[in-house]
Parts: structure tokens; C-alpha cells; sequence
């Protein structure tokens, strides 16, 4: 697909690799409407875009406001063409983690994708086209030490992403999965908070398996995966090997993982 003359919706636009997404996708002649939990930094990002661009603050799991932003870009610009599923929490840890951050990381890094899926695809189907890009992590193919609750929402993330596609794909739906490792962001490094023993070992793991990168480099990974209707959507190209690793021996890959850990103790 060429994003140019098309309309798009970003979630968790108001920084990271969203903002960047938002950024890239103007810049190649789309149009789009920037959404995030935050009201300031979700306009901050479509006001410096100028007038292929406006904002709506919400939470981008709540069906109502998907069906607000959907409404706006319709009204700006037309009918919705792509949808970046892109919001993301990073919160939780270990087994003691409690079920209310359980329940917020599943409906954040999960069935905020549902929904919007929920609300698109139908009239995607009528069309004959749409695309929809989920924000997975590479700790969706991978996993994420420290954090059990990235890793297991990641993991389904992933799944829900690869059913879209094997469901529409015959219908013109598009669907990628972008699976990134470590991106200079506020969910890899939180600025002005508290980082407890699982979020330090999380950060050291991300930070030691490869390089960090900018959310722009990302952002011009997922053009080039759109243009190519590539399902995964890897900056991290190593990822790819680990990912083989896995699925070739998988319970060498535990043992390594666990010596991994051990090292970062």
C-alpha cells in the first residue's frame, strides 16, 4: 500500500514511536488523526504537523473513544485506511503482580487491538481494503525478563495480529506486526519515576541484547513494511535469528535465556 492521499489513526501518538509513525506518515502525503491518553502532547504532535493532522486525547481501549476518533477522521479527512494500534504499557512484573495491572496491560496491549478490529474490519470488508498495524514487541515472539505481563499481553498481541491476517488477508486486509527490541522511549527508560527491581532487570535486558534504537528509525522501518505488505515488521533484524533459535530448540533456548538472565543479576 502507498500511504500517500491515504487517512490514518495512531494510537499512543503523543510520543515514542508514535509520534515518530505520525511524523513519517505526513511526511509521505497521509493524512492523520494523533490520539493518546495525554491531551497536550497528542496536539503538540499534530499541531506541528499543520493541517494533515489533528488530535484527540483518549484511551485508546475504551470503545467509545475509538468510535470518537474513528468519527473525527471521517469528518476531517475520510474514510479510515490504516489504524496503528500502537498504545502500549509497560507496567507489571512477576508473579506477585496484582490482577488490576494484569487487567490494565490486557486491555491496553490487547483488546484495545480487539476493539479497534472490532470497529474497522466490517467496513474494511465492504471496501475491499484497510490495514491495520499492531504494536507488538519483540517480546512477543521472544519474551521479556522481568515482566510477565509485557510478555504474556506481547505474546497475544502477536496472535490476535497474525489471526487478522490470516482471517481478511483473501479480503484485502492488510495486517503487520511491528516487534521491535529496545526503542529510546518512556516505556524502555520512564523519566521521573520510581524503577523497581523487575523494570531495572527489564531495562538491562533490552539494553544489553542489541542496540537502541530511535523511534524515526522505526518509524521508517514500518513505511518500508507497508509499502511491502510484510506481515513482521523487525528493526531488530537479529530478532529474527533468536526467533528461529526458539522454535528450532526450545528448550535450549530456556536454558540460554535463564543463563542470560543470571547475567544480568
Amino acid at each position: 500500500m502507498e500511504v500517500a492521499g491515504k487517512v490514518a489513526i495512531v494510537t499512543g501518538g503523543g510520543g515514542g514511536i508514535g509520534s515518530a509513525i505520525a511524523r513519517a506518515l505526513v511526511a509521505r502525503g497521509a493524512r492523520v488523526v494523533v490520539t493518546d491518553l495525554d491531551a497536550a502532547p497528542a496536539s503538540t504532535v499534530a499541531d506541528a504537523l499543520g493541517a494533515d493532522a489533528v488530535s484527540l486525547a483518549g484511551d485508546a481501549a475504551d470503545p467509545s473513544h475509538i468510535d470518537a476518533v474513528v468519527a473525527l477522521a471521517e469528518s476531517e479527512f475520510g474514510p479510515v485506511d490504516l489504524y496503528f494500534a500502537n498504545a502500549g504499557i509497560g507496567s507489571g512484573g512477576g508473579v506477585d503482580t496484582e490482577d488490576a495491572v494484569w487487567d490494565l496491560a490486557l486491555d491496553v496491549n490487547l483488546m484495545a487491538h480487539v476493539r479497534a478490529a472490532r470497529r474497522l474490519v466490517p467496513g474494511w470488508v465492504e471496501r475491499g481494503e484497510g490495514y491495520f498495524i499492531s504494536t507488538a514487541s519483540a517480546a512477543g515472539l521472544l519474551t521479556q525478563l522481568g515482566n510477565a505481563t509485557y510478555a504474556a499481553t506481547k505474546h497475544a498481541a502477536v496472535g490476535f495480529a497474525e489471526w487478522l491476517n490470516i482471517t481478511y488477508g483473501d479480503n484485502g486486509i492488510r495486517v503487520s506486526c511491528l516487534c521491535p527490541m529496545g526503542v529510546d522511549t518512556a516505556l524502555l527508560r520512564p523519566k521521573d519515576a520510581v524503577v523497581q527491581a523487575d523494570q531495572a532487570l527489564m531495562q538491562r535486558a533490552v539494553e544489553t541484547a542489541g542496540a537502541v534504537l530511535t523511534p524515526d528509525v522505526v518509524a521508517d522501518e514500518v513505511m518500508a513494511a507497508i509499502a511491502d505488505e510484510r506481515f513482521l515488521i523487525l528493526p531488530h533484524p537479529e530478532v529474527l535469528d533468536m526467533y528461529r533459535h526458539k522454535g528450532t530448540d526450545y528448550d535450549r533456548w530456556l536454558r540460554g535465556m535463564r543463563r542470560f538472565q543470571r547475567s544480568l543479576s
